[in-house]
């Protein structure tokens, strides 16, 4: 057996432009907090579709 972590596989990639010292600061910062940028992103893009889907577990 692969003694990679269970769940959900990370293979897709979304590309954004983002002026440079916003970026810079913010992986600084990231840096700093002993987190990645990419975790905080991962972290930002779940709440966000947590808090604006629908909830599909609710019946009328």
């Amino acid at each position: 057996m692969s003694s990679k972590k269970k769940g959900k596989a990370k293979n897709s990639q979304l590309l954004i432009r983002i002026n440079k010292e916003e970026r810079d600061s913010f992986v600084e910062l990231c840096d700093e907090m002993d987190t990645s940028a990419a975790r905080e992103i991962r972290h930002f893009i779940r709440r966000f579709l947590s808090e604006h889907q629908p909830d599909t577990s609710e019946k009328e």
